[in-house]
């Protein structure tokens, strides 16, 4: 994977995220660089500041041109601002003052945006327990009652961002797409105080039945996806959920509290992952995280199965793909993205164009 900062990984990662997004609309690459060039490495604070000046910047360029009615500048400058928001967010705090309206700012300005694209999708809250699950439903164009994928994404991340890459590589594909967050993650951890738990079945159960009382799909080809720690979810999910006709898995997790396990007190997500599980402190952490296991789970799974990891991946060693993937009973595939190819690391965002085959795939198991 390429470094902007030599040495700052995560940072680096950060920046090869927002890239791989340019291409649909999460971004301006000479933006994005230009940015970089002005964070001071290491400076948190910095690093929030001119994401947030950028976001700010492009919000500004939207509002002028929706006031000349130009509607397709505007549009593309909300979806912008919306993703700057995104990474303005990211490493901030639980309890920062800031936290909270990065995140709203960036929600809102995709919202603008995404209700002036040519078929805006539909906001959902999926009822669960006491609250409910925020999502939102994108239609594939010239289909009805089609295939469907239910997405989730990983740690605390949001479903505005999946707009930026998966969801329109579905669309094309003629999928229909509901994109979920899940307890701890997006709105449903910020807003509605929704923690991470292991049995993540449950919150994909309720959206299955949710797309099938509600949305326009076949019921009967309905897949699950998910990506980073979404992996065990998507796993998990497709283990205590027959009605599951593909599970499609973006970076292996076979067991998180052993990813948890070898991460110092001190790393720059600790605080984030005690506040999606809903713990005190590292060690409440690792002990909830301990059960995010799919040991005794993951030979449950009976719908085909694809797996798709790189050998570089440095959030996830590539050994929990090779775990995954022996423990299957059900039909499977495995693709492993070499260190020697871009596309290696942690969920191929250094070359989204390794993922095409499992979208590839998932078109051929949902059009049966």
């Amino acid at each position: 994977m390429w470094h902007y900062w030599p040495e700052h990984y995560s940072w680096s990662y950060q920046v090869i995220r927002i890239l791989s997004q340019c291409q649909f609309g999460g971004g301006e690459i000479n933006e994005v660089l230009d940015t970089c060039s002005r964070i001071i490495p290491g400076d948190y604070d910095s690093f929030h500041s001119e994401w947030m000046n950028l976001g700010n910047r492009v919000l500004a360029a939207g509002n002028e041109a929706m006031d000349r009615g130009n509607r397709e500048t505007a549009r593309a400058a909300y979806l912008r601002a919306s993703n700057y928001y995104r990474t303005a967010e990211f490493y901030l705090q639980p309890g920062d003052e800031r936290k909270l309206p990065t995140y709203v700012a960036g929600v809102e300005a995709f919202r603008k945006g995404i209700g002036l694209i040519d078929r805006p999708p539909d906001i959902v809250r999926v009822p669960f327990e006491q609250s409910f699950l925020p999502g939102y439903f994108y239609r594939a164009p010239g289909v009805d009652r089609g295939p469907l994928v239910i997405m989730f994404g990983g740690l605390d991340s949001t479903a505005e961002e999946m707009f930026f890459g998966n969801v329109p590589l579905l669309l094309e594909r003629g999928i229909s797409v509901l994109a979920m967050e899940g307890p701890g993650q997006g709105a449903a951890l910020r807003l509605n105080g929704i923690t991470a738990r292991h049995d993540m079945n449950v919150a994909g159960t309720a959206a299955l039945e949710y797309a099938i009382a509600h949305l326009d799909i076949d019921p009967e080809r309905i897949g699950v996806l998910a990506f980073s720690m979404g992996g065990y979810h998507a796993a998990r999910m497709a283990a205590f959920e027959p009605r599951f006709k593909a599970c499609a898995i973006l970076g292996a997790v076979y067991d998180y509290g052993e990813v948890w396990r070898s991460r110092p007190d001190h790393h720059p997500l600790s605080r984030i992952v005690q506040h999606v599980v809903g713990a005190g402190s590292m060690a409440e952490a690792r002990e909830k995280l301990r059960l995010f296991t799919l040991e005794g789970v993951a030979d449950r799974i009976s719908c085909p199965t694809y797996i798709i990891h790189g050998e570089d991946d440095r959030q996830v060693p590539v050994s929990h793909a090779y775990r995954v993937y022996n423990a299957l009973k059900c039909p499977r595939v495995l693709k492993i993205v070499p260190t020697s190819s871009t596309g290696s690391a942690h969920c191929q965002l250094d070359n989204i164009t390794e993922t095409y085959s499992m979208f590839d795939w998932l078109k051929r198991q949902l059009s049966r």
